[in-house]
């Protein structure tokens, strides 16, 4: 599949799982959290399964809470599924580590090429600012714009978070291209919206959904330049 229409001004990019290792970095911050706590028999992949069930419904259930206190929540559900029981010394670390989370190792040096490429980069993410503050102080000073549901008081898949992105960047949506690596969220609102969007599909088995096709699919960024290149827009 191909992307179509005239070259983008902006890129947005989805953080968590896209440009950070989401998964890795949280199943090892629960290992972690189970083995301080003295349980490092339960399995973390269980409690994270439970985790992100959690805390996508809570992000959708009314009123609008700030990410931190979601993460605190989902948490403490989660561990409560396995019979953990825990604190705010947990709910603390658990954010501070993903505040610390890394990026892949192919997101700096693809984000600096589109740079080059004379490409403006967003990132709109499902958190707060000072949370992700820590990511982006890690991705080499290529990040021109960061929107959160914070500042939007929405989460994914609303689509007022898109929107409000898009007014802050000052980009109509057919002037950008989404990249990003969740179905049921990213995926889910370009449905909606009908705005262009690269999948990346790291293999997590989070499945795409049955009735929308991304514009393009790739298994890591490293392939967007040449994908870009191929459409034309180098």
């Amino acid at each position: 599949m191909s992307l179509w229409g005239a070259k983008p001004r902006w890129l947005t990019f989805d953080c968590y799982g896209t440009l950070i290792q989401w998964d890795e970095g949280l199943l090892a911050a629960v290992a972690d959290i189970l083995r301080r706590g003295g349980r490092g028999d339960v399995d973390p992949h269980k409690v994270l399964l439970a985790y992100d069930a959690i805390e996508h419904e809570l992000e959708q259930t009314p009123p609008f809470r700030k990410f931190r206190d979601i993460v605190g929540e989902s948490l403490k559900s989660a561990m409560a599924e396995v019979d953990v029981e825990i604190g705010p010394a947990e709910v603390g670390f658990l954010t501070d580590r993903i505040a610390a989370m890394s990026p892949f190792p192919e997101t700096v040096p693809t984000l600096k090429e589109l740079k080059r490429a004379g490409y403006r980069l967003c990132i709109v993410s499902n958190t707060e600012d000072s949370v992700i503050a820590g990511n982006v102080a890690q991705l080499g000073g290529t990040i021109d714009r960061v929107v959160t549901a914070e500042q939007a008081k929405a989460y994914k898949p609303d689509e007022a978070l898109f929107r409000h992105a898009w007014r802050s960047i000052g980009a109509r949506p057919e002037e950008v291209v989404h990249i990003c690596a969740s179905p049921r969220l990213d995926l889910a609102a370009a449905r909606e919206l009908g705005f262009r969007c690269v999948w990346i599909d790291r293999g997590t088995g989070r499945e795409p959904l049955p009735d929308y096709a991304p514009d393009a699919v790739l298994s890591d960024l490293a392939g967007v330049p040449e994908l870009f290149a191929e459409a034309g827009w180098d």
